[in-house]
């Protein structure tokens, strides 16, 4: 067993991955604001080895408790680039200098793993994007994720997962997400309207990213000051194919290329996941897997609500 800090454990993939860890064995400290107004971690709340702190991860009692832990996950930040151009000096604080702080608190024995984002390779071009390509952000949320990978990776225990981009169903769910929102607009308009549908994106099941954490944990020796891609690399499309794929599996569905406007997520590569993949991890849920099961969901529920977006 080993006690985990988790800031952020509250949030799309927090709400996943605490509960994971608590099935196997962890004993979680959940620091979170809650400000997204969704009590997501009701269901584990009986667990004694949980605790959950209302706390801003950027407080000097969040730092505080650091050292009292064998690893800290940091998952605290302003996700979404639409949703950082709203708020630049949280984002910048949140997502950059709060890392940066727990990094020169920790121990030099513990363990960080953090979320970065494999929007850090922009315009990734026609090869596949590996750990060494080079990071050119084009949004201040990748910028501010890979400059606080930067930090992670200078401590001995520093380990960075690049998350594709992530989908299905959480307990704090988020619509703002490109198969989570394509495919409400399927089963909700009957329509799919797409702006430079050519645009390609890699990605991951939100569980299959809260696995790879716990992969993390379990390999810390081998992927220890290290960057490491997490996605399903079966998994690399166009938009374009997306919303095919959505269409064919929702049914009844018109998808449209606009001829005029633009998207401006201007993010465009194909990731290799090979690194991660030659240590044993690999996705367990498919593209497919995820929009039955958010099909199923968004015709359940209704989930109107600003709780369920960032942006």
């Amino acid at each position: 067993m080993s006690r985990i800090l988790c800031t952020g454990g509250a949030g799309y993939l927090g709400s996943v991955l605490v509960p994971m860890l608590l099935a196997e064995g962890h004993a979680v400290t959940v620091v979170d604001t809650f400000a997204h107004g969704v009590p997501s971690l009701a269901g584990v709340a009986h667990k004694r080895s949980l605790t959950i702190v209302r706390e801003d991860a950027r407080s000097t009692a969040t730092l505080a408790r650091v050292r009292e832990h064998d690893a800290v996950i940091p998952l605290a930040a302003i996700v979404g680039a639409t949703a950082c151009d709203w708020d630049p000096i949280t984002t910048i604080s949140l997502n950059r200098i709060a890392v940066e702080d727990i990094v020169e608190e920790a121990r030099d024995d513990q363990l960080i793993i953090s979320p970065c984002t494999n929007s850090g390779y922009g315009l990734g071009g026609d090869a596949e994007c590996t750990e060494d390509s080079p990071l050119q952000p084009l949004s201040l949320y990748g910028t501010s994720k890979v400059e606080a990978e930067r930090a992670v990776l200078s401590h001995a225990g520093g380990i960075s997962l690049r998350l594709a981009t992530l989908f299905g169903v959480s307990p704090r769910m988020r619509l703002d997400l490109l198969v989570n929102d394509l495919t409400y607009r399927a089963v909700h308009d009957r329509a799919l309207v797409l702006f430079e549908a050519g645009f390609r994106r890699n990605f991951v099941h939100v569980r299959d990213a809260a696995a790879a954490f716990l992969f993390a944990l379990q390999h810390a020796d081998a992927m220890r000051k290290r960057a490491h891609n997490v996605g399903d690399s079966q998994a690399n499309m166009t938009k374009r194919d997306l919303a095919g794929l959505i269409a064919r599996i929702v049914g009844d569905v018109a998808v449209e290329e606009a001829a005029v406007d633009s998207d401006p997520d201007k993010r465009d590569y194909v990731v290799s996941n090979a690194r991660i993949e030659a240590l044993g991890w690999k996705p367990l849920r498919t593209l497919q897997d995820g929009i039955r099961e958010l099909a199923q969901a968004f015709r359940a529920m209704p989930y109107r609500g600003r709780e369920w977006r960032n942006a």
